[in-house]
């Protein structure tokens, strides 16, 4: 290995898709990288953050489009480290929220190359929050779950179920494909009229969403035709958002439960 290069990784956050939501920390990075490796769900401009002179790599992961698999990227970002030096891994979101950063910081450590984690702002929070629909609210929620939609083996998870009983706020992650099989579990838990949310590229220009109950949400994905990537909200805190058609209902059903 020449002497000219002192190899080092940086896994960097890229925030929910509005490139004003990445931290400075973040964007000070992608200023010194020698490589960028970045993935699908990187908003707008922010490769133009790179130096001129600086690699610019495309290896995005998106649902039955994976153009590189994690060993690939893994192996790439320690040989560019070691042939060219800094490198930078741009990750959408936060790189330890369903996005594998902690596998490939563990990878690049067994092999001896130093790393930086830079956290990022998740969609979980920050594209409920765009809409004015809080995780947690005093009187409608005191905790909220985060789960991914779709496990590894394309089945739903297990704690979905288990969210469904809580009253806690439930917030969706990849899984925008399974919409009717997930709100299904709300509506055997007799919460067909909790409020939800559809959110497809939260934070950004061509932002879409539908509201409704967890009853109607699917057939309003479908009927607007919003994809992936998105997120979906249960919880009485929907009832919250501006455009919320169902206030009073909600606002006496709330009532009701804290009596």
């Amino acid at each position: 290995m020449s002497q000219r290069f002192i190899p080092k990784i940086t896994l960097v956050g890229a925030g929910p898709g509005d490139p004003d939501l990445l931290t400075i920390k973040g964007a000070r990075a992608i200023r010194s990288a020698d490589v960028l490796l970045y993935d699908a769900l990187i908003g707008p401009g922010l490769l133009e953050l790179a130096r001129p002179e600086a690699l610019l790599i495309y290896v995005g992961k998106r649902a039955g489009r994976h153009r590189r698999r994690q060993e690939e990227i893994n192996q790439q970002m320690v040989a560019y480290a070691r042939s060219h030096g800094h490198v930078v891994r741009l990750k959408g979101g936060d790189p330890f929220v369903f996005g594998r950063g902690q596998e490939e910081v563990a990878y690049a450590r067994e092999l001896g190359i130093p790393v930086e984690v830079i956290p990022g702002i998740s969609s979980c929070i920050a594209v409920p929050e765009l809409q004015h629909v809080p995780p947690t609210r005093r009187g409608y929620s005191e905790s909220f779950w985060v789960v991914a939609g779709t496990t590894r083996s394309g089945g739903l998870s297990k704690d979905l179920a288990l969210a469904a009983r809580s009253t806690a706020t439930v917030i969706v992650l990849m899984g925008m494909r399974k919409a009717r099989a997930i709100a299904a579990l709300f509506e055997r838990q007799g919460k067909g009229h909790l409020p939800a949310m559809a959110i497809q590229n939260g934070a950004l220009p061509d932002e879409r969403r539908v509201l409704g109950t967890a009853a109607e949400i699917a057939d309003k994905i479908e009927a607007e035709g919003l994809g992936t990537p998105g997120i979906l909200v249960f919880g009485e805190v929907v009832a919250l958002h501006p455009d919320w058609d169902f206030a009073e209902i909600a606002a006496d059903r709330i009532a009701g439960r804290r009596a």
